[in-house]
């Protein structure tokens, strides 16, 4: 019965193509800028990318702050206390006051502090207030493209479709 699923596909459930061309433009657009971990712009634009534009700048404008919020904490923690557990522990428990404060939902907090998370426990050789703009920068621009091809380029839905044929 499970092979069975596999291989009876629903139209609406296959990958869209889409949002393949879509994530790698985030790709060519963070290497035109020239930045270093251009990956994260391909991932941001896969969190973010939604079939509509107002579902994806809703779930964009979190994602955004939330990122602001976690590379500036990442940034001042991993200055003045390095990867030291303790200070990391606050940290985190800093960036949920600060979610809490911001009206960040759950999401947008788990986002901070994977961004925290990165810019504290990774080692880089660039100072975390670097490492912490360029992350903050990456991931915007997977957004904002996400953001641009949702405006210009609007997924059709397969509902959408059988209603146009019909």
């Amino acid at each position: 019965m499970l092979l069975m699923k596999l291989w009876s596909w629903q139209k609406e459930n296959l990958p869209s193509i889409g949002h393949s061309i879509r994530t790698a433009l985030s790709v060519v657009v963070a290497r035109l800028v020239q930045m270093p971990e251009a990956y994260w712009a391909a991932i941001a634009t896969l969190v973010v990318m939604q079939s509509t534009l107002g579902a994806t700048l809703t779930l964009s404008v979190a994602r955004i702050v939330a990122t602001a919020v976690g590379a500036s904490v990442g940034a001042l923690e991993s200055n003045y206390f390095g990867a030291n557990l303790a200070a990391f522990m606050l940290a985190i428990f800093f960036i949920g006051v600060l979610s809490f404060g911001f009206r960040l939902e759950r999401t947008a907090y788990r986002y901070a502090s994977v961004t925290l998370t990165i810019i504290v426990l990774i080692p880089r050789a660039n100072p975390a207030w670097i490492v912490g703009l360029h992350r903050f920068i990456e991931v915007s621009v997977g957004i904002i493209v996400a953001l641009a091809v949702a405006a210009f380029w609007p997924e059709r839905s397969a509902i959408a479709a059988k209603n146009a044929d019909v």
